[in-house]
């Protein structure tokens, strides 16, 4: 193996390396070609990004959602459709025994970390959860979300149904992949925009479980002063006042009973509480001790109250959500779309309105925001630690020089493994960047040493990387190998770090071919430049016009005679004696 490996140092290794540094332009060159390829593959879509990695889990929820004050039993019949499609797609998927169990809550929604905390949204009796427990990934042959597709088909349309969603994915509280927040002063404007922009998301190919995030509350009666009750002196605060203590009470006397505190309200008769009728027929009483119908009092307005309202920066804001199918579309290609096509077109249509993004793109951005900042940090760092001990502002740069390889690596690799981009392979990436350095640095200390016995920096750096070819190459094959467990591991738990692990193993992997070659040219190449511009321990010889070499061996190019000229570049100079 030794044996082996020698000469293929000596036969393959050290003829690339040396052909290289003769055309060093054009391998830096091809080298920056490689690298914007890789960039290239992510900013085209051919390599997707997702902002959280897509974890399936062994459960999976589907939640439902009818309108506001929906008996328990209309509800519990929808559970049951639920419950029915769930079981016969367990059937046709292998039997029942691929379940673990089925769990039902009615009155709630189940949020993705269990049964004991309700998701967001008020509980009642229009509200509905169904989870079926699966097996282990290992033990079945069909993956959650194929399971769940069957079933959203076999349930089909559910008649009533404002809302029925689907999760079968690890959540990691970043919010919906598609958000788009919608902010204006009336309410009624938001929820027909917000509308609008739900049939929209419907027609994007793979955008499912789409929410315009408004619903229908509990139908109510709105009461407006008439002209005639004003003229009585009524106020909207007598007809709400002397309304409620009709139907709910006005309370009349307290008394201590004991430790207890006993209060007596006055109210209507039962019988005369019992319809919509008797509200109309209520009579009120005038500021000056009159008699007046409600009728004639006050119009009323049968409308649906609001659930909630919520608020941003003191303005009344709607949240319009959407899940993507992976494989089909990402939530970038479908915000892009948004953004270019639809939002401009409903602002218009809707003056005053204003729309942004939430949800998982602003958690991306804050978190891409401090992860760019970090990174810069932690270049600047690398680069005074290098800086320190090489005593020059080139050579780190030199070193530095194979992060960018070290991402196309980590790039590669989640090509190669089938994974999506995501913020946990980026922080990979930059866990990557203090690694792939260390090779480099390797090589290039090495090269320094052979310089300071008296040899030309072309010299120097490949007999750098023939001494240090075998030890850079175990280090990154056990680092890819200590690795390689979590890369191709399959169980959840493990599910969220293999990102991290992919770009780690894979970069350092594929860096270190690259910095055998790439540094050495990048090394010679600053030695160009600092000849050029008259700086460094670099001259020419003595007298300018005797060619003679002043070590014996080269010319004044440092390239062996027997080595084909130089192209693209100045010539380097010879070593000055002493």
């Amino acid at each position: 193996m030794t044996a082996s490996l020698a000469w293929f140092i000596e036969r393959v290794y050290a003829p690339i390396v040396r052909l290289s540094l003769v055309y060093r332009y054009a391998t830096l060159g091809l080298g920056v070609a490689i690298f914007a390829l890789a960039i290239g593959l992510r900013v085209s879509g051919h390599l997707e990004w997702n902002f959280m990695p897509k974890i399936e889990n062994d459960r999976v929820i589907a939640r439902v959602t009818l309108p506001f004050g929906t008996p328990f039993d209309r509800t519990k019949e929808v559970q049951g459709k639920l419950v029915s499609a769930a079981k016969e797609t367990l059937t046709e998927m292998g039997g029942l025994d691929k379940s673990r169990g089925i769990y039902t809550l009615l009155g709630a929604s189940l949020p993705s970390m269990g049964p004991v905390k309700f998701q967001s949204g008020l509980p009642g009796s229009h509200r509905a959860a169904v989870t079926i427990r699966l097996v282990p990934i290992d033990k079945r042959d069909f993956t959650a979300a194929e399971f769940t597709k069957r079933w959203r088909s076999k349930i089909g349309v559910l008649p009533g149904v404002e809302k029925l969603n689907f999760t079968f994915e690890i959540g990691m509280g970043v919010g919906a992949p598609v958000d788009v927040r919608l902010a204006h002063r009336s309410i009624k404007v938001l929820e027909q925009a917000a509308g609008e922009l739900a049939q929209t998301l419907k027609s994007y190919p793979g955008v499912k479980d789409v929410d315009p995030g408004f619903s229908q509350g509990k139908p109510q009666l709105d009461f407006k002063v008439s002209d005639a009750g004003k003229a009585l002196g009524l106020t909207a605060a007598d007809i709400g006042r002397q309304v409620r203590a009709a139907f709910y009470g006005a309370e009349a006397i307290r008394q201590q009973r004991g430790r207890h505190e006993l209060r007596v309200m006055v109210r209507l008769p039962k019988q005369d509480r019992m319809s919509e009728y008797a509200i109309e027929e209520l009579t009120l009483r005038t500021p000056d001790g009159g008699e007046i119908p409600l009728r004639e009092a006050a119009t009323v307005n049968r409308v649906r109250a609001d659930k909630a309202i919520g608020r941003e920066d003191g303005r009344r804001v709607i949240h319009a959500t959407a899940e993507v199918e992976s494989g089909v579309t990402t939530a970038d290609k479908v915000l892009n779309s948004l953004r270019a096509d639809v939002l401009p077109e409903l602002e218009a249509r809707y003056p005053g309105l204003k729309t942004s993004f939430g949800g998982a793109r602003r958690s991306q951005q804050e978190s891409m925001g401090s992860l760019g900042i970090g990174f810069l940090l932690a270049l600047l760092g690398m680069y005074g630690l290098l800086a320190i001990p090489f005593k020059s502002y080139f050579q780190p740069l030199v070193v530095m020089s194979a992060i960018p390889f070290g991402v196309v690596g980590a790039f590669l690799g989640h090509m190669v493994m089938g994974f999506e981009v995501s913020i946990i392979s980026l922080m990979g990436v930059v866990a990557l960047s203090g690694v792939v350095v260390n090779d480099s640095l390797v090589l290039v200390h090495t090269a320094n040493r052979y310089r300071d016995e008296g040899m030309t920096p072309f010299e120097a750096i490949i007999m750098a990387g023939k001494r240090r070819f075998r030890p850079i190459l175990l280090t990154s094959l056990t680092t890819f190998l200590g690795l390689a467990p979590m890369i191709f591991e399959t169980s959840v738990q493990a599910r969220f770090l293999i990102p991290m692990a992919v770009s780690l193993g894979f970069g350092v992997l594929f860096a270190t071919f690259i910095i055998l070659i790439i540094v050495p040219c990048s090394y010679v190449v600053v030695e160009d430049i600092k000849w050029l511009f008259g700086v460094g321990r670099y001259s020419r010889a003595k007298d300018d016009d005797d060619p003679t070499p002043q070590d014996g061996g080269q010319d004044d190019s440092g390239v062996p005679p027997d080595d084909p000229p130089v192209l693209g570049s100045e010539p380097l100079p010879e070593l000055a004696s002493g």
